[in-house]
């Protein structure tokens, strides 16, 4: 093996190959021996599993996986653009493009791969590019600004996210996948079908089971076109290929290394080629021990790790890894973990597939009870625990562990049920115990702690929620209180802050956090949490406690959230939306028109939304109080899409107008919208009417729902749609008009008063001790004593209740703060620029991300020129 004056050579510079540096420096290897980088791209390692990030505002310095310093303090010669271009093993010696020849003792091959471009007529024409780095990112960038359709080849995970990012570039995106399903790899034919409903949901255009036969050009030699096997033709004037990738393994193949028939420099279990005890391969060049080439981070993590540890001289050994994975593309989570299709013999399958709600769930279960694998697709919070009990006999049903919240009371599994060698990181095979360790031994009392200790979490991130949950649990087993408070600036939770507020009229965050917060916080600003907590509990309770109900008055508007702080939603580039009041999904003909009106006159873009609302999009913001004056002169008034409120009650048109309706759907969901409009909760607040056991208004989705009895109204709480779905709990049934509004009044502010930070009712409903049966006990028979104050709390807000965007037109002191630039409130943001689609606007979103001036054939700021 090497002596102290022995080179180490690192060739490759990614994800891995920096990770085998830090193995290196933890082992004090980098103190004794030279070790030398040769890194082909311009720039040192980054975080190629988040590349998709870029598009959504990450810089490239904010991707770097990188700290100069760490390079600098342990020596390491590092160089940027400078591939090795050969290796005479018999000098061993490497040669890089520069013509820097650099002797070597141990050489470490971390060349990656390269992306699979299938061998199709006119691949490498002008518009064809390929998903891998960040400089691709940067060429499709720019192309995209005069494209308008781009087509992904591949639906695998790439090119799921490469399709999103062209669709938010906004470019009309196709996928093109050869298998009869995306993700093929990854999930089933039942998984896939549920990722296909959710993706097209999105406006993406999705083609399975062909494959693509030509690249259509035209006399420019640019790409207009894509030919089909199934002799289709596809329109597209961009083409990203994202069809896989192969081991990049040609420099091994030049100097004689080993390489396997499909690809893959070979190695031993030490990661050691087999044919040279001087040279390593790691990552997604190496062809493993098993036969197997691993395309995941995690498993070129440990490979890194066993390259380093056999040249310390260590015992260690890499025979396989698990190929578990946690993604959220295009929004939508997906997960697969252990033997995820049910390969191996006598397996059976618990499923659970709900294809409105995008949801479907598969364990494969041997017969013996042991869980074996298992598929997620649109709910995958529960992959962290499910994974750790893979190869174990879970303490519980497989049915209980893939039912949703709400269908069949499901069993959630804390941390204490994992065994000690289950793995929570699969990036970096940190187990359960090592965590515990950290806690006990190593005295970390913190997450950003025990990360730092184990490196568990420190990678995509999918295992920090159970990690904290592991965290606390062992200190409280310890006896350690563990800080449950809100932020740094208090050690109290926000229901105690809440209830210190109510009881002691407090009404503003300062005075509050110079009486009850942390020593060192008094007297200081407070944070990002705890000033817009404080804000929404102060709002919540404004009228009992004598505070003003305008949210940006005095100190209330420095407390807001960005949408807040100018009562109206931002959107990506800069601009504002405006969502007027509609009760009920009801409008007249007259109030049509002029919201056409209006959207026409600023140039706005129009979407009718999920909740039976009109949204206009595209306003600066000076324009806003403009657009609010006409509105509220047509009786328009705000819609708080932008708040933690209530946002809309949707309804169907009950027995007015259809036949199986048994009440008047409608009237009650203005009258509840009415009623519970500006009032500030926790989270978001959504609710709908159904006239009728046919549930067309979709109640048992949403925060509180009604459906309509031959005997009066049923009331379901806890209900949630998007990413996590959860069927509301039935609270209450055939109740009158007086009673479902009472209930519902004291349900409200009961959740407004026990809820965490950001907490919807249906994670406040599972969280809170006895779950719904508390909470019937407490909003239904009284149990505590204190329904009286919760009604009292309700007819105080619809008793004060004041329209934000009307009293802000008619104030011109509060006009002041809709300015772009605050020392020139005349001048618009020359970034906030539009282009025409389909007869509307979208955002000039190249524009944006390059940070130039609009052009004069830019749609600026509202009408078009």
């Amino acid at each position: 093996m090497p002596t102290d004056t022995s080179t180490i050579v690192l060739v490759g510079h990614g994800m891995v190959g920096q990770r085998f540096l830090e193995a290196l420096a933890e082992r004090g290897l980098t103190a004794t021996h030279r070790v030398v980088v040769l890194c082909e791209e311009p720039r040192p390692a980054y975080d190629r599993v988040q590349l998709t990030s870029y598009f959504s505002g990450r810089t490239p310095e904010e991707l770097s996986l990188t700290d100069l310093a760490f390079i600098e303090d342990h020596g390491i010669e590092l160089h940027l653009g400078d591939p090795a271009e050969s290796v005479d093993r018999e000098a061993r010696t490497v040669t890089a493009r520069s013509g820097l020849v650099v002797g070597y003792d141990v050489l470490v091959l971390a060349t990656g791969s390269y992306p699979f471009v299938p061998p199709v007529p006119n691949k490498d024409a002008e518009g064809c590019f390929v998903y891998r780095t960040i400089e691709d990112l940067l060429a499709i960038e720019e192309y995209a600004r005069r494209s308008t359709t781009g087509a992904v080849v591949g639906g695998g995970l790439l090119g799921l996210e490469a399709a999103g990012a062209l669709k938010g570039l906004g470019l009309t995106s196709h996928i093109v996948e050869f298998a009869p399903r995306l993700m093929p790899v990854q999930v089933d034919e039942g998984g896939g079908a549920a990722l296909l409903r959710t993706i097209e949901e999105m406006g993406l255009t999705v083609h399975t089971g062909v494959g693509t036969q030509e690249i259509v050009v035209g006399d420019d030699g640019a790409v207009t076109g894509m030919r089909l096997s199934d002799g289709s033709e596809l329109a597209t004037d961009l083409v990203v290929f994202s069809a896989g990738v192969r081991p990049r393994d040609q420099l091994a193949r030049d100097c004689g290394l080993t390489v396997g028939e499909r690809g893959g420099i070979t190695v031993d279990e030490q990661c050691r080629t087999v044919c040279d005890p001087h040279v390593f391969a790691i990552g997604e060049c190496a062809l493993a021990a098993d036969g197997r080439v691993y395309g995941l981070v995690a498993p070129g993590y440990e490979q890194a790790e066993t390259a380093a540890a056999a040249i310390a001289g260590d015992a260690s050994a890499f025979t396989g890894a698990d190929l578990s994975t946690k993604l959220k593309l295009l929004g939508v989570d997906v997960a697969s973990f252990g033997d995820a299709h049910g390969a191996a013999e006598d397996c059976l399958d618990v499923v659970y597939s709900d294809s409105r709600a995008g949801l479907y769930k598969k364990l494969v279960i041997g017969r013996d009870g042991t869980l074996r694998g298992g598929i997620l697709v649109g709910d995958a919070e529960a992959y962290g625990t499910l994974k750790a009990f893979t190869g174990s006999v879970p303490p519980v049903s497989p049915e209980s562990l893939v039912l949703p919240a709400g269908a069949g009371a499901p069993v959630q599994l804390g941390p204490s049920s994992l065994p000690d060698d289950a793995i929570i990181c699969s990036c970096n095979n940190v187990r359960k115990g090592t965590i515990r360790e950290a806690v006990t031994e190593h005295s970390c009392t913190t997450v950003p702690e025990v990360k730092k200790c184990t490196k568990a979490g420190t990678t995509c991130g999918s295992c920090v929620k159970v990690l904290g949950q592991l965290v606390n649990a062992e200190l409280e087993a310890s006896g350690v209180e563990v800080d449950k408070g809100l932020c740094a600036c208090f050690s109290q939770t926000r229901e105690e802050l809440y209830e210190i507020v109510l009881a002691l009229r407090v009404t503003s965050h300062r005075e509050l956090l110079d009486r009850y917060g942390r020593e060192e916080a008094r007297g200081g600003d407070g944070c990002e949490v705890c000033k817009p907590t404080v804000g929404s509990i102060v709002a919540s309770l404004a009228p009992a406690i004598g505070a003003s109900t305008y949210v940006l008055d005095g100190e209330q508007a420095a407390l807001q959230d960005t949408n807040d702080h100018f009562l109206a939603n931002l959107q990506k580039n800069g601009s504002y939306s405006v969502v007027p009041r509609i009760p009920g999904g009801e409008i007249a003909p007259e109030k049509l028109i002029v919201i056409g009106e209006i959207a026409r006159d600023f140039g706005l873009y129009t979407k009718i939304t999920g909740g039976q609302r009109i949204d206009m999009f595209g306003a600066r913001v000076e324009q806003l109080p403009l657009i609010w004056a006409r509105l509220v002169d047509a009786g328009f008034e705000s819609g708080h899409a932008y708040g933690k409120s209530l946002r809309t009650v949707k309804s169907c048109v009950g027995q007015t107008w259809c036949r199986y309706g048994v009440q008047d759907s409608v009237r009650m969901a203005i009258d509840l919208e009415l009623r519970y409009r500006g009032l500030r909760s926790p989270h978001k607040l959504k609710s709908a009417v159904s006239g009728c056991q046919r549930e067309c208004a979709e109640a048992q989705s949403k925060d509180f729902g009604v459906i309509a009895t031959a005997n009066g109204w049923n009331l379901y709480v806890g209900g949630n749609g998007g990413a996590t779905p959860r069927h509301a709990d039935l609270l209450a049934q055939d109740l009158s008009d007086a009673e479902l509004v009472r209930l519902i009044d004291r349900f409200l502010m009961f959740y407004i008063r026990t809820a965490d930070r950001l907490e919807r009712t249906s994670t406040w409903l599972e969280r809170i001790p006895g779950g719904l049966d508390h909470v019937r006990d407490v909003v239904v028979h009284d149990s505590l004593g204190i329904c009286d104050e919760l009604e009292s709390l309700m007819a105080a807000h619809v008793s004060h209740y004041r329209d934000e965007w009307a009293e802000t037109v008619n104030d011109p002191g509060k006009l002041a703060r809709f300015v772009s630039f605050v020392n020139a409130p005349d001048t618009p943001d020359p970034v906030v620029a539009f282009v025409p689609e389909r007869d509307q606007i979208k955002p000039d979103l190249p524009l944006l991300s390059i940070g130039l001036r609009p052009a004069d054939d830019v749609l600026e700021g509202s009408a078009q020129r």
